[in-house]
C-alpha cells in the first residue's frame, strides 16, 4: 500500500494532540477504508488496532506507533476496560490517538463503551464511521441486504453476549417472526443453537443461508446452505470465524450477483433466482 495517494483539496479535520478519534476501518478490504480513515491515520501518532483490521492498512501511518488490541474469541484478548483506559492515558500525554477498529465502530464494536469512558475522563473524541461487514461484507458475497421482491426489513443481531454465551436476552420468536432477513454478527460459535432457535419459531428448515468468512479478504469463502442443513454444511467445509451469518431469501440473489466469480469468467447460475419473472424496470 503506497503512501502517495492523494487526498482531495478540501479542509479536512484536523486530529490535535490530547485527542482521540474513533474510526472503522471497514470489514476488511483496505480499499473500504472512508478519506476520513485515510486523513486521520495520516496525523496519528498512535495507532491502536483490532485484530480484524488489515495490518497493510498501517502502512499509511508509517509515522504512528502501532498498538495491537484485538479481541478474537477463545484466545487470550486484552480487558475492553484495559483498552479504554489506555486510550485515556495516550490521550492525557498529548498524543494524537486512532482508535482502529474492524467495521464501523458503533455496530457490535464496543465503540460505544470506549467513546463512553473517554467523555466520562475529559477526553474529545471525534466519531468517523466505517462499513460494518454485515453490509460491505455480505456485498463482496453477492448478497444484498434488501431487495424489493424480498424484504422491506432487516434485522441485525450479535451471536454472542458480554460472557460469550449465545444471547439470552434476544426475543428469538419475535426476531424470526418479525423479520424478513437476518443478519448474525460473530455468530459462528453458536450457530447450532442460533439456527434451533429460528427453526423453533417458526422459519423452515429450507430457508437459504449464506455464511461469509473473512468477508472482503483475499481468503473470503462463502457458503450458501440452508437453515437445517447450515450446521452440518459449516462443519463439512471446515469454516470458521470471523464470519457474517444471512439467513432470508435474499441469499438467492447470490446465484446471479456473484460479481467476484463473474470477474473470473463465471457465468450467473440463475438469472431469476426468485421465481418471479424479469424485473419489473424501476419508475
Amino acid at each position: 500500500m503506497s503512501d502517495s495517494v492523494s487526498l482531495p483539496d478540501t479542509d479536512w479535520p484536523e486530529l490535535k494532540p490530547g485527542w482521540v478519534w474513533l474510526c472503522g476501518a471497514g470489514p476488511g478490504d483496505p480499499g473500504l477504508l472512508t478519506l476520513h480513515a485515510l486523513n486521520a491515520l495520516r496525523q496519528a501518532d498512535v495507532v491502536i488496532y483490532d485484530a480484524l483490521v488489515q495490518e497493510s492498512v498501517l502502512d499509511w501511518a508509517p509515522q504512528a506507533e502501532h498498538i495491537y488490541a484485538g479481541k478474537r474469541g477463545g484466545k487470550p484478548s486484552a480487558k475492553q476496560r484495559d483498552i479504554s483506559l489506555r486510550l485515556v492515558d495516550l490521550a492525557r500525554d498529548g498524543k494524537r490517538v486512532l482508535r482502529l477498529k474492524g467495521g464501523d465502530p458503533f455496530v457490535f464494536g464496543r465503540g460505544g463503551e470506549e467513546a463512553q469512558t473517554l467523555v466520562q475522563h475529559g477526553v474529545p473524541i471525534r466519531i468517523i464511521p466505517g462499513i460494518s461487514a454485515g453490509i460491505g461484507g455480505l456485498a463482496y458475497a453477492g448478497i444484498p441486504v434488501t431487495h424489493r421482491d424480498v424484504n422491506q426489513s432487516v434485522t441485525f443481531v450479535t451471536g454472542h453476549d458480554q460472557s460469550g454465551r449465545a444471547p439470552s436476552s434476544l426475543d428469538w420468536k419475535a426476531i424470526a417472526q418479525g423479520s424478513q432477513v437476518i443478519v448474525i454478527y460473530m455468530g459462528m460459535k453458536h450457530i447450532a443453537r442460533i439456527a434451533q432457535e429460528l427453526l423453533d419459531a417458526g422459519r423452515p428448515a429450507s430457508e437459504p443461508v449464506g455464511v461469509v468468512t473473512s468477508a472482503t479478504t483475499g481468503t473470503q469463502r462463502v457458503l450458501e446452505s440452508t437453515l437445517g442443513k447450515v450446521v452440518a454444511d459449516v462443519e463439512v467445509a471446515g469454516l470458521e470465524p470471523p464470519a457474517v451469518i444471512c439467513v432470508g431469501r435474499s441469499v438467492l440473489m447470490r446465484q446471479v450477483l456473484d460479481w467476484q466469480a463473474q470477474e473470473a469468467g463465471a457465468r450467473p447460475r440463475n438469472l431469476d433466482p426468485l421465481g418471479r419473472g424479469r424485473p419489473a424496470e424501476s419508475a
